[in-house]
């Protein structure tokens, strides 16, 4: 949800953005967004910019960027170095990939533990042999 104001609150910031109030709060203490100055009204007023800064803290987490990385992108100034926006994202995706890897091997032996398990219903089997082949796994790993 877009909120098309000259200023806003922190609560429709974060309501914006689809955080929570204490996210941002985060963000300022991480040094990922500037806390406004506090006028006479008590109110600090956050602007469309603010907002726009913190959608693009918001995908780039959903990305799986860290918090650390962001810092790195939000430094450039508006994507200046594309080289070093390029290598923070060319380890993401090495690490992405590595992950769907892993969880294609992980669906592979759940698969396998599924089968056996069907295997022994079908025969009217009451003994698990997943078990036992988690073990065995276990101890060979």
């Amino acid at each position: 949800m877009y909120v098309n104001t000259a200023v806003m609150t922190i609560s429709v910031l974060a309501s914006s953005a689809g955080v929570g109030v204490e996210t941002v709060r985060y963000y300022q203490r991480y040094g990922l967004m500037q806390e406004p100055a506090k006028p006479a009204s008590g109110y600090r007023h956050y602007t469309a910019l603010d907002l726009q800064r913190l959608l693009f803290i918001r995908r780039a987490k959903n990305l799986g960027f860290s918090l650390k990385d962001i810092l790195a992108l939000l430094a450039l100034d508006g994507g200046s170095n594309c080289q070093l926006t390029r290598n923070l994202a060319a380890v993401r995706l090495s690490e992405v990939e590595t992950r769907m890897k892993d969880l294609q091997l992980l669906a592979s032996r759940l698969e396998s533990i599924v089968l056996s398990c069907d295997q022994n219903i079908s025969a009217g089997i009451d003994e698990c042999p997943a078990i036992d082949s988690m073990v065995r796994e276990t101890t060979v790993n």
